[in-house]
């Protein structure tokens, strides 16, 4: 039985097409499959005879070639690197920055023009805080009766403004948002003279003193009074600016002492900044000369100064921007000079949108200015208005922006190209940045303006520049102009800016 079933066919191995055997002999299913007679592995050269290859004459060389030439070649990437280093342009060390230097200072004069005094002006922190500015310029808020020093109490808030809580509620609100907040103890603010008379100005500036350590305890981040220069003569000065700087320390910011002057040319200025010490000098000297050729020459004598300077067209006055500038184009057209100047911008609350002033009285601040009117509730003049506002307002934030971000504007080097009697131009280089021309024309016909860049090594204009910023509408933004004979129209502005 077991010889039976051995010769049996497996069923598998039984053919699929029926009878008989294939051609062949051979069944369905099966593979050929051929098997060399004999596989020789390589398994390469043994130790011994590594080492004996390795000790011939050839490999030697070869391998003292190898190694002579990796050495050259990491020596001469070594020095390539170093003459790369060596031969490439030194970036400019960045000049000393404090906070009022790097962006523009908002002043609110009179904190009743905002609804509820100190208490409104901590509820709009969020609207100013989108201008991109760097610091709040508050008061002053003392407590005063017009021409009588005996009513002078520099440490009490005027109840009708606010309260003290009030105050520290701003500086909480406004220290977390990166705002700084000076407050300006100018003494008889309601009266004919700053300081009183001059027989009163040596007790009135121990109290300023006194008021400045009270305040710069509680977290007020700098000082402002106004006719410096009769501060600035008295036996306190020197006190009070030791009170000021005594309470800066490695580990707060700086507090600033600043000051405010009338009156005063270019040399004179120049030469307060040098002597009083003073951390930021404001000016009405834009608003007091109003040609190009003495505007361009004081920014030539002071730009060196530039971070102990405070430019402003109002501000100086406590006034608003539009009263100089009566049209909105005007108002464009001082909002990108004073932030293309070298020094720090200086705004009263309102210029963001143009607010006009009415009549002696400070105007109150308007808000909501981006909420449109219900339907068939419109009035078109108050619309045409509210869109203007919302217009201005825009421009002033690219305008902040821009100067923020960009060095050339922040601290850079400044070069005057052309001016005439309604019209000016200048340069602001900084190292390997872009550069910024600034061009405005405030007169009453276009200008031509011939750029001219007196002769400065490694400097020169190139024939082309590209729009930034424009007031005019034949110059759209990103196009490319030449800058020869540049024409600019009537009220007009314009920012370039080139490699």
């Amino acid at each position: 039985m077991k010889e039976v079933e051995l010769r049996e066919m497996d069923p598998e191995k039984q053919p699929m097409t029926g009878d008989g055997q294939p051609a062949g002999g051979e069944k369905n299913g099966t593979v050929k499959v051929k098997v060399p007679d004999e596989e020789v592995a390589f398994t390469g050269l043994s130790k011994e005879e590594l080492m004996t290859v390795a000790g011939t004459p050839g490999w030697v060389r070869t391998r003292w070639v190898l190694l002579i030439l990796f050495w050259l070649g990491w020596v001469g990437m070594l020095a390539g690197a170093v003459v790369i280093i060596v031969q490439a342009p030194r970036c400019k060390p960045i000049p000393e920055m404090n906070w009022w230097n790097e962006g523009p200072l908002y002043q609110i004069s009179d904190s009743e023009a905002f609804a509820d005094g100190l208490l409104g002006v901590e509820a709009r922190l969020d609207e100013i805080n989108k201008l991109k500015v760097k610091g709040l310029v508050l008061g002053p808020l003392h407590t005063i009766q017009a021409n009588i020093p005996a009513t002078l109490n520099l440490k009490q808030i005027d109840p009708t403004k606010g309260n003290q809580e009030a105050l520290l509620a701003v500086l909480e609100k406004a220290h977390k948002k990166g705002l700084s907040v000076v407050l300006d103890l100018t003494p008889n603010y309601l009266g004919s003279a700053p300081w009183f008379t001059s027989g009163d100005v040596e007790e009135v500036m121990e109290k300023v003193k006194d008021a400045a350590e009270h305040w710069l305890s509680l977290g007020v981040d700098g000082i402002k009074v106004s006719d410096l220069t009769s501060a600035a003569n008295t036996v306190e000065w020197s006190k009070f600016q030791a009170a000021v700087e005594g309470n800066r320390t490695e580990e707060t910011k700086k507090k600033m002492l600043m000051g405010v002057v009338k009156g005063f040319s270019a040399v004179q200025l120049s030469q307060l900044v040098n002597t009083t010490g003073v951390d930021l000098v404001l000016s009405d000297l834009l608003s007091s000369n109003n040609e190009g050729a003495q505007r361009i020459m004081a920014m030539n004598t002071l730009n060196a100064q530039q971070r102990s300077l405070g430019w402003a067209l109002g501000a100086a006055q406590d006034d608003q921007l539009s009263k100089q500038a009566s049209t909105s184009g005007l108002i464009r057209l001082y909002q990108l000079l004073l932030f293309t100047m070298p020094g720090t911008p200086v705004f009263s609350y309102g210029d963001e949108i143009g607010l006009q002033a009415v009549g002696s009285e400070s105007p109150k601040m308007v808000w909501d200015i981006e909420k449109e009117p219900a339907e068939g509730a419109v009035n078109e003049t108050a619309e045409a208005q509210r869109k203007e506002h919302v217009a201005v307002r825009k421009w002033f934030r690219s305008l902040s922006e821009l100067r923020g971000k960009e060095r050339s504007l922040l601290h850079g080097d400044y070069y005057p190209l052309s001016s005439s009697t309604s019209s000016l131009s200048f340069l602001r280089v900084w190292d390997q940045s872009k550069r910024y021309i600034t061009a405005v024309n405030w007169g009453a016909a276009p200008e031509t303006l011939a750029f001219k860049l007196e002769a400065t090594e490694g400097l020169e204009l190139p024939e082309t520049a590209m729009v930034t910023l424009s007031t005019d509408e034949a110059l759209e933004t990103d196009t490319t102009v030449t800058l020869d004979k540049f024409v600019l129209g009537t009220g007009q502005a314009v920012l370039l800016q080139f490699p």
